[in-house]
């Protein structure tokens, strides 16, 4: 008989033989940040989490850089007023997100600042690209992207990410980036599912499409191979590092692309949704909110995520 209970007799022991450790070096935290002066609003679907102005969010920042957390991922929140059928206010030279880049460069010069790339958050159709004939036009769409990803770039982006499911959007940003000189990286929302994990997230980023979703782009996810598939085509484009989105309940996919893709740093992100579902069963008292996000947490890393994005990572870090 093989026994194996003495691995687990105490908390020295099962500490000694826990084959996966999280640091706090492994975390992408997420930010949204709006337009104006001393805001910070709370989010009523994301408990704990907020829209900061940019002088508001480098106050935030100043206990992220205590904790040691020192990447950040941007979202840009704007007006109704301000959206277009374009979604112009995303790449224009002095859209939001290049103007909370500059300000995080000049006050957190050590932090490295990835960049939502995608007019979502920007149309005021609330699509990922240009329309046509009430769907998006891929190619149409492209340039726009990588205008937005020059801009972001421009200002100091580490990394620029893009998330809009546009095939080809890799390699539209990869050209333009190497025609302008900028060593910026992408890390590319590769393998993204079409999930309803995402709801919170809209609400946040005042994204939610006024018609219709996202399935002709994003991904379904009752497909197995499509993920690694779309890695592929995104590593012979050009990206650096590579994204499997949701995180939890894609675990099978985060394994196979972390052995088929080993060369390439994954990124997971566990989305809004999933940070609602956890901290809105702890406040109901169905379980422990420390236990749960880091066993949560821990299962994505199993899987074999080399950085998590992650609304819980303040909260990992304070631990």
């Amino acid at each position: 008989m093989k026994r194996f209970r003495p691995y687990r007799i105490s908390q020295e022991i099962r500490d000694q033989y826990a084959d996966v450790q999280i640091e706090i070096s492994d975390f992408i935290y997420p930010y949204f940040v709006t337009e104006g002066e001393n805001v910070k609003q709370a989010i009523p679907s994301m408990s704990g989490i907020y829209r900061f102005s940019i002088d508001e969010l480098l106050r935030d920042m100043e206990e992220l850089t205590v904790v040691g957390i020192d990447k950040v991922l941007l979202f840009g929140v704007i007006d109704d007023a301000s959206k277009d059928e374009r979604g112009s206010a995303g790449f224009s030279p002095e859209n939001i997100i290049s103007r909370t880049v500059k300000a995080i460069k000049a006050r957190f010069p050590q932090t490295l600042v990835f960049t939502d790339v995608c007019l979502c958050e920007y149309t005021s159709h609330g699509h990922c690209g240009l329309l046509h004939n009430h769907d998006v036009d891929n190619d149409s769409t492209l340039p726009l992207l990588a205008e937005m990803a020059y801009q972001h770039a421009l200002a100091g982006a580490d990394f620029v990410a893009p998330s809009a499911m546009m095939d080809g959007q890799v390699e539209a940003i990869r050209q333009r980036l190497d025609q302008e000189g900028l060593s910026t990286k992408i890390l590319a929302y590769s393998a993204k599912y079409a999930s309803a994990f995402y709801g919170p997230f809209r609400d946040a980023a005042g994204s939610a499409p006024s018609f219709g979703d996202r399935k002709t782009y994003q991904m379904d996810f009752r497909t197995k191979n499509q993920g690694l598939e779309e890695i592929a085509a995104d590593v012979e484009e050009g990206a650096d590092w590579i994204m499997v989105k949701p995180a939890m309940s894609y675990l099978d996919m985060l394994y196979r692309a972390s052995q088929q893709f080993a060369d390439y740093p994954l990124v997971a992100y566990q989305v809004s949704g999933e940070y609602s579902m956890l901290k809105n069963g702890a406040a109901q008292g169905f379980f422990n909110e420390e236990r749960i996000f880091f066993e949560s947490l821990t299962a994505i890393k199993r899987a074999g995520a080399n950085y998590i994005i992650s609304y819980y990572a303040k909260d990992f870090a304070r631990l």
